[in-house]
């Protein structure tokens, strides 16, 4: 009687339990994040999940949204569209998330936001640049610039802040090194740049001899060089080997302290467009660098403000939703203005943000202010 009376008793506590476990899983919002965690973009998914992380946090312990808490439900995309769609299916369909996130790449950001526009649920694109992201749909948005956005941008810091007007291109042949060169070929003769050539490599490559070769050989007064931190790294190091001392300029692929580590002293002067800006005096990037750095010991980058931005600006929206609907978060989404760590962010009919380009350069081993582009007519992003 007694064995039977602790088994009842067990018996018990464990429904219980299973009930409260229930109770917590239904007592939370879900927003889905995709982010390369493994692979070749390892490095920049662990920035951006700790961004959207932060954030979380931050709203959670403001009282979250709707009473209720935000959980992330993160998944590894390894920066692929074939890990990223069905990662969207399972975050849609098996998770019920409200929200989707990508805190990765533009191939895999592309294929995942037609399978969220399909479903009809929001899906903001932390930092990828392809413009056919949006173009997926009405539910699909981005809080980082376009490609073309950001190398019209870098046409006017060249030919107009720097002086330059003979520039060499290399250029990353993949979504984004293609879309950034696109804006900056489209603009570059406007603010009286000429290009003397154009160079491609690919993802792979490590070892630039050919390139360097041709580009001291060009003679160019500044070199615009689109890439990611692991390939610019060794690109930046090797053209500066050569005794090519001109200004290169890159692009928000560059932020992060691995490119410095990488580049060495080779990394001092390098100017960079990116959506953030370490010496601010707004509250909301000061507070998230601070708050940043402070809990994950490492220094920030654009990827962590972007996934940072975006899971804000996903909070936000679910908030004046008022509700989990997803159509009402969608809308909300549409007619955002949040103040956050990369900016005031809106967005136009097409789901692109509207904000200024920020320019950081190298200096004693640290990103630091160059200057901002405030231009709304160049900056102005695509509208369908």
């Amino acid at each position: 009687m007694k064995i039977k009376s602790i088994i009842s008793c067990l018996f018990s506590v464990f429904v219980t339990s299973c009930f409260a476990l229930t109770l917590f899983a239904a007592d939370t919002i879900k927003i889905g994040i995709n982010v390369p965690l493994t692979g070749f973009a390892a490095s920049d998914g662990k920035s951006a999940l700790n961004g959207a992380k932060l954030a979380a946090e931050q709203v959670n312990d403001a009282g979250g949204v709707l009473g209720k808490m935000i959980e992330l439900v993160v998944y590894d995309d390894q920066a692929s569209p074939k890990h990223s769609v069905p990662i969207a299916t399972k975050l849609i369909e098996k998770d019920k998330v409200v929200v989707g996130v990508s805190g990765s790449y533009s191939g895999a950001s592309r294929a995942a936001a037609g399978v969220y526009q399909s479903a009809k649920v929001p899906y903001i694109a932390a930092y990828a640049i392809h413009p056919d992201i949006t173009r997926a749909g009405e539910y699909v948005f981005r809080t980082s610039f376009v490609g073309e956005v950001q190398g019209r941008a870098g046409a006017k810091l060249v030919g107009q802040s720097l002086g330059k007007k003979k520039a060499v291109l290399i250029t990353l042949n993949n979504d984004f090194g293609k879309s950034l060169a696109a804006g900056f070929k489209e603009k570059a003769g406007d603010f009286g740049v000429k290009i003397l050539n154009e160079y491609q490599y690919s993802i792979k490559d490590r070892q630039f001899g050919a390139i360097v070769a041709r580009v001291r050989a060009d003679r160019p007064d500044v070199i615009y060089a689109t890439g990611y931190f692991f390939t610019a790294g060794p690109l930046v190091s090797q053209l500066r080997a050569a005794g090519v001392t001109v200004p290169i300029i890159g692009q928000e692929g560059y932020d992060s302290d691995t490119f410095i580590k990488i580049a060495g002293k080779s990394a001092e002067g390098i100017i960079i467009t990116t959506s953030l800006d370490r010496d601010s005096d707004d509250p909301e990037a000061k507070d998230f660098i601070m708050q940043f750095e402070k809990k994950f010991n490492h220094k920030v980058d654009m990827v962590a403000a972007s996934a940072h931005t975006a899971v804000k600006v996903a909070a936000v929206a679910i908030a004046k939703a008022g509700s989990p609907d997803r159509k009402a978060i969608r809308d909300a989404i549409a007619k955002s203005e949040v103040p956050a760590s990369t900016g005031i962010i809106s967005f136009n009919a097409l789901g692109e943000v509207i904000k200024d380009v920020q320019v950081q350069v190298v200096r004693d081993g640290d990103f630091r202010r160059h200057s901002i582009i405030h231009d709304p007519v160049l900056l102005a992003p695509p509208t369908k």
